[in-house]
């Protein structure tokens, strides 16, 4: 059983056969929202929307912990991340659909580990590589069976939001070694891997970058929003193919 975790233009998966809605408690608190189990191609999945109904939690307020933790608990075997960033190399447009494979965190003041507290010992993960090898491949192959073209391989730039970031800013991210910038996929990804929980990432390009192409002088929202509906259907193809079992990638 796969979870996927919906961000901006995913609050809701209308091909989801929905058996019932969950609401979870955890030590860390509420998550986003209720757990949604159901469906996709008659495989269960379970489905998150981050933001939470009607996309009202902004990126620096999600309760983190508690949306892992949930997840975790409910028996999913692996989670995919639907996210929505800003293109910064040259060869990445808005409508292109990318499968991040590192991500640099910019954020601060999240909550970030489970082992905090003094009742906790002091627990260093590996994150050498953050985003899961045979999720990704699952992904990868899922956009092959649908004729999805996708970019393989690009670092994310996890920024505190919720504001868009400056030219000079993304200026600095593009030397730093970043593809693409978003808000949300830490401490989403460290905290799974604290769980032992596999997370991959499938981003959505809906701008360009500040200063970048066609965002030069500004960053149009209602660009994003109109590049969001156009691509997500592509979005939720792939997901619906890798929601089927492959063998040796993943139960």
């Amino acid at each position: 059983m796969l979870a996927i975790v919906g961000g901006s233009g995913l609050t809701s998966f209308a091909e989801l056969e929905v058996a019932r809605r969950e609401v979870v408690r955890t030590p860390y608190g509420e998550p986003s929202g209720p757990l949604t189990f159901g469906q996709l191609q008659g495989h269960p999945v379970v489905f998150l929307p981050r933001h939470g109904h009607g996309h009202t939690i902004p990126p620096h307020d999600i309760n983190y912990r508690a949306n892992v933790w949930a997840l975790k608990e409910a028996g999913v075997l692996g989670v995919v991340a639907i996210v929505s960033v800003g293109g910064i190399r040259a060869d990445i447009d808005p409508g292109a659909i990318v499968l991040i494979d590192q991500v640099i965190d910019y954020t601060w003041g999240r909550v970030s580990t489970y082992f905090d507290g003094p009742d906790r010992p002091v627990t260093h993960i590996d994150f050498t590589v953050p985003f899961d090898r045979l999720l990704r491949l699952r992904l990868k192959n899922a956009a092959a069976s649908v004729g999805e073209p996708i970019i393989d391989g690009a670092c994310y730039a996890c920024t505190q939001g919720p504001r868009l970031e400056t030219a000079a800013e993304i200026d600095r991210l593009e030397r730093d070694g970043a593809a693409v910038v978003g808000m949300t996929v830490m401490p989403e990804a460290c905290l799974a891997r604290e769980l032992d929980l596999p997370y991959a990432g499938l981003a959505v390009v809906v701008n360009h970058a500040a200063g970048r192409g066609d965002s030069q002088l500004a960053i149009s929202t209602s660009e994003i929003a109109r590049t969001l509906e156009n691509t997500m259907q592509r979005v939720r193809s792939i997901v619906m193919a890798s929601v089927v079992p492959e063998k040796g990638v993943l139960p």
